[in-house]
């Protein structure tokens, strides 16, 4: 009897264990720059989130899909109920104007692993 009162606490206390975790939640997975001149061809955007779950969220990485964009996010972690941010800019110089959509890839130690960020505009050719 008392061989299995333990079994059952501790399978009590390792379902607890599994199922606190950090968890992220973005504000808005995609953001539009609008339109603007190949002149001035830099555009950034943030993306807000929020810890909903109840341990520490760590971002492992964040990956732009090419070189043009490059992401900028906290490394240290985010307390469950805070909020962070991540930071990309887009730099079209040296692109073809038109309309652009980039992804960032963003990993997380969070109940959801991956998360794909959005961001887009169009770029007019110089006068």
């Amino acid at each position: 009897m008392k061989r299995f009162f333990t079994a059952v606490v501790m399978l009590v206390v390792a379902v607890c264990a599994a199922s606190a975790q950090a968890e992220i939640k973005f504000d808005a997975l995609s953001q539009n720059v609008g339109t603007f001149s190949e002149s001035s061809p830099v555009k950034t955007a943030t993306y807000t989130f929020k810890n909903v779950g109840d341990q520490p969220l760590i971002i492992n990485q964040a990956v732009a899909s090419c070189g043009c964009t490059v992401p900028e996010y906290t490394k240290e972690p985010i307390a469950p109920g805070a909020k962070g941010e991540i930071k990309v800019t887009y730099n079209g110089k040296g692109k073809f104007p038109g309309h652009f959509k980039k992804t960032i890839t963003v990993r997380t130690n969070g109940k959801v692993e991956m998360t794909r960020l959005y961001i887009e505009g169009d770029m007019t050719e110089a006068k």
